[in-house]
């Protein structure tokens, strides 16, 4: 078993939105790596990086991915920085990959780059510049299509999708 499709791209994409309305179109279900870690950890992903640190969280994360992957046979979300870990990037190979990607000024609009982010707390525009610079490449290297979803609405991206991984509508 595999999913269906897999959303990789940075926080605030719109990976859960897209996701849904994905999984609605193809008939299918949808799960979100970030809703299963807050679910079995009780607690938000914040909590767990302020109360354990980043390479704790990366630890549950990429156990919640290698899950979900072998669980899951509709459209899957990834948490934004699952990407980083080697292994995952190794599970995600043959993976239908749709990176979602958006520019910082979009990035700006959507999140307010607030706190609410841990990986964003200080000077977030250029906390997300430099996560970006970081991960853009690897998102890259595992995706099977890439759509930029600046200034198109979750709808105008799903269609967009949808046509780029060559899917049909249940």
């Amino acid at each position: 078993m595999s999913p269906l499709v897999v959303l990789v791209g940075p926080m605030g994409v719109g990976k859960s939105t897209v996701g849904r309305l994905l999984a609605d179109r193809l008939g299918t279900g949808y799960r979100d790596t970030d809703d299963d870690i807050v679910t079995a950890q009780g607690r938000s992903i914040a909590e767990i990086f302020v109360d354990e640190g980043e390479p704790a969280f990366r630890a549950v994360e990429k156990a919640a991915v290698a899950r979900a992957l072998a669980e899951h046979d509709g459209v899957l979300a990834l948490g934004g920085g699952s990407i980083l870990d080697a292994d995952t990037r190794a599970l995600l190979a043959g993976q239908r990959v749709l990176y979602l990607s958006m520019d910082v000024e979009e990035a700006v609009k959507r999140t307010g780059l607030n706190a609410a982010r841990p990986l964003l707390a200080v000077n977030p525009r250029k906390q997300w510049r430099e996560l970006m610079e970081a991960r853009r490449s690897l998102y890259e290297s595992i995706a099977t299509a890439v759509v930029a979803t600046d200034g198109r609405t979750p709808e105008e991206v799903t269609r967009i999708a949808l046509d780029a991984l060559e899917l049909k509508e249940a």
